[in-house]
């Protein structure tokens, strides 16, 4: 699929994928019966399809997407419920009353010929509605978000004009809101009573990973770097620039102050660990005592004897 070359510069918030991924969600759950197991038929049927709008604002060439609302679609028609969205639009004009419906939302894994009948509708709202779509499947090798923002663009394609959709490229924003909420979430406590290593057991998973993917990218730009030394790929100044003051950034690791620094955290650490470990067992001793006394206190009350402990 072409790419878009209208020059627009698309942010996202993180807002909106909740919000689809919570409409496919509840969407899913509802459309499957509570009897279906794992091997009918109906368990494996793929889930209906979510549509919503899409609202933010648009500042000169910079389309910002804030949020969305869900929407009535009926699959006989192929259309959206136009009475519905008029009256969300005007709800959420009071609302948010800079906000303008910027396009349309939905879930599957490409875009389809009847999602154009749906953008072609929109277009008396917005003269170039945005098409986001959602991909609910799971893949664990894809590394980026599974999001898609279309844009629709005129191509004469065998002598006839026709409105495609092409791929635009957009980034993930965050405002101090957002950013404070994904905080909180990420360190609820898990609702099936996980306890604190199961915290942090996911708080290290999610941390190696972190680590994993800096050192992959980290093996790209190194053998790229030694393509260029050998004369394998043109030089370029400007990313020569960016790895120098990538570097710049990096604090010096080699130095005294920091090897002393390091073993001192290290040792302090291992004091942790093992204040930690005495602590236990010294735990364990007095119960084992404390067993041990009532054990020999109830012989002593059948035979005479008094406790030796």
């Amino acid at each position: 699929m072409a790419s878009s070359s209208s020059g627009l510069t698309f942010k996202l918030h993180p807002l909106v994928i909740v919000n689809i991924s919570d409409h496919h969600t509840r969407v899913k759950s509802q459309s499957q019966p509570p009897t279906a197991t794992v091997g009918d038929a109906s368990s494996n049927s793929p889930a209906p399809r979510v549509f919503g709008c899409v609202i933010g604002v648009q500042r000169g060439r910079t389309v910002e997407i804030f949020n969305s609302f869900e929407l009535l679609y009926d699959p006989s028609t192929r259309s959206l419920d136009r009475s519905f969205l008029e009256k969300k639009q005007e709800l959420y004009k009071k609302v948010f009353p800079n906000f303008y419906i910027l396009g349309w939302y939905s879930t599957g894994a490409d875009a389809e010929e009847s999602d154009m009948h749906i953008h072609k509708a929109l277009m008396d709202i917005n003269e170039n509605p945005v098409y986001v779509l959602l991909n609910p499947l799971i893949n664990h090798a894809q590394k980026d978000l599974p999001v898609t923002i279309y844009e629709s663009e005129m191509h004469v394609i065998d002598g006839i004009p026709q409105l495609i959709f092409v791929r635009s490229s957009y980034t993930i924003e965050t405002v101090e809101a957002e950013r404070i909420s994904v905080d909180h979430v990420a360190h609820l406590k898990p609702s099936d009573g996980g306890s604190a290593a199961t915290q942090l057991a996911a708080h290290l998973t999610g941390i190696h990973s972190a680590i994993k993917m800096l050192n992959s990218r980290i093996r790209v730009l190194h053998h790229y770097l030694n393509a260029m030394q050998k004369g394998e790929t043109p030089y370029e100044n400007s990313l020569l620039r960016q790895v120098s003051s990538l570097l710049r950034r990096l604090p010096a690791i080699e130095s005294e102050k920091f090897q002393d620094d390091f073993l001192m955290e290290y040792n302090d650490t291992l004091l942790i660990s093992y204040l930690s470990m005495f602590t236990d067992c010294s735990s364990t001793m007095n119960d084992l005592v404390d067993k041990i006394n009532i054990a020999y206190d109830r012989h002593s009350r059948k035979g005479g004897r008094t406790a030796f402990i």
